[in-house]
């Protein structure tokens, strides 16, 4: 696909410009895609049970493969990214992505959607850290922050709202429109595409390092495979394969994770917190959803409305957040962020069978959307800032990684641990149970997340 020639801005683009603004739309929907498909695909898992004949566990390898191969490519697609061109590797992104979504939606047995999601997730991985990239290394360094607090709190809201959306289409249709639906906005993402300048590393002796990337994917899809299926031969060559790959990087000359990068303890404290804070996130969002529905009864559009408040609570304060941070510095955000969604998810668990919204799911919902429009911003900013500004794509790559290695691992391993498994989300009684459990354990891993904030991040300039 032909694009406009390669350009080399001086990174001065301003979020009131309209170029800052083209760049910016075009990054938000794109990263929306996966977003947006990640979520919605949460409320139709029960339609795609009853549908495919699934069990909990093919609940979970529906949305896992998705996250496994986005969380072992991710980094490839960075450093695609800086390599070729972020522009380019995020069209191509996108219609990888598309294309994979259209398999997804014309899949006629389980085992295909799963396989389906699993490329779709590698489309995923090419265009999310490139989205992100373009804006670190478009912009001038005092619009950073706001630029990427503006990018959080548009791609969260598209986030929050596809639920809504994703409700509505299993009300008029199929759940199989909750893939066909990324076509149009996919053709929107790539016209767009066409105001957004090129821009790579200066580095242009960086390669790809697949090597890592399938001693990755093998690692974390044997680990959650053990997890998921309780088989400890799969968690032996998930182990293996995972020392393996940081032998390999160790050695390499282009390795996939630059270990030098975790040199920096900002940027390890980052991800640390990153870790934790998306476990929990992940399994919140893969949950709650089902809780209503299963649990409370409610249809699939009441289930993806009750989400809205997290919607309006990202768009309003997070170009706010961003933009706070830069002035007194990440580590209260981010370590105030993580309680408030701990207190969140406490509070889901009085959801049951006559839950009442403004009362049960409500006050739940909004501590939740607090706590996110609080942490996102921030802590994505610390992420990418602890880098050089010319690994942008790489520092992103990781970034992404490490959130979506902590939401694989733990939706295969909490629901578990809280006793969901089998057809539980075909009994009511039990899934209450289950939800629970899962509740506090992702409530105290959020708590953990905002003690490590608080413990570890520093402002630029103050002493560790």
């Amino acid at each position: 696909m032909d694009l406009p020639p390669a350009t080399t801005p001086s990174s001065a683009l301003t979020v009131r410009s309209t170029s800052g603004r083209a760049v910016l739309l075009a990054t938000v929907l794109g990263s929306s895609l996966a977003g947006i498909d990640a979520t919605v695909v949460g409320i139709a898992l029960p339609r795609i049970g009853e549908d495919l004949g699934a069990s909990f566990s093919g609940l979970q390898w529906t949305v896992t493969a998705y996250t496994l191969t986005l969380a072992s490519f991710i980094l490839v697609g960075g450093g695609l990214g800086d390599r070729f061109g972020r522009r380019r590797v995020f069209v191509v992104g996108v219609v990888w992505f598309t294309a994979a979504s259209l398999a997804c939606a014309v899949a006629p047995t389980l085992a295909l959607l799963v396989a389906a999601r699993a490329l779709q997730g590698v489309g995923g991985a090419l265009l999310t850290p490139a989205s992100l990239a373009i804006i670190e290394a478009s912009f001038a360094v005092a619009e950073r922050s706001r630029a990427v607090g503006l990018w959080a709190g548009a791609s969260g809201v598209a986030g929050a709202i596809a639920p809504f959306v994703g409700g509505w289409l299993l009300a008029v249709a199929s759940w199989r429109w909750v893939f066909l639906v990324n076509v149009p906005l996919a053709a929107i993402v790539v016209v767009l595409a066409w105001r957004v300048p090129e821009t790579r590393d200066i580095d242009t002796r960086r390669g790809s390092d697949v090597r890592g990337a399938l001693l990755a994917v093998t690692g974390l899809g044997a680990l959650t495979f053990s997890i998921i299926e309780r088989e400890p031969l799969a968690a032996a060559l998930g182990v293996v394969s995972l020392s393996a790959l940081l032998w390999v990087e160790r050695r390499t000359a282009r390795p996939l994770v630059p270990l030098d990068l975790f040199g920096s303890r900002q940027f390890t404290a980052a991800n640390l917190v990153t870790f934790v804070a998306y476990a929990a996130i992940g399994v919140f969002f893969f949950l709650v959803v089902l809780d209503l529905q299963v649990v409370s009864g409610w249809s699939p559009l009441e289930a993806g409305a009750s989400v809205l408040p997290v919607t309006v609570l990202t768009f309003v304060l997070s170009g706010s957040s961003g933009a706070l941070s830069q002035r007194i510095g990440p580590r209260f955000q981010m370590g105030l962020g993580p309680m408030l969604c701990a207190a969140g998810c406490l509070l889901t668990a009085r959801i049951g069978e006559d839950a009442v919204y403004v009362h049960d799911v409500l006050p739940a919902i909004t501590l939740f959307g607090l706590g996110l429009a609080t942490m996102v911003a921030p802590l994505t900013a610390t992420a990418l800032a602890a880098a050089p500004a010319h690994r942008a794509g790489v520092a992103s790559g990781v970034n992404n990684a490490v959130a979506r290695t902590g939401s694989l691992l733990a939706i295969a391993a909490l629901p578990v641990l809280g006793g969901l498994t089998g057809d539980s989300y075909a009994d009511p009684a039990a899934f209450e149970d289950g939800y629970r459990t899962c509740a506090q354990l992702c409530a105290g891993l959020l708590v953990v997340g905002g003690l490590l904030a608080w413990s570890l991040v520093r402002r630029p300039g103050e002493p560790l």
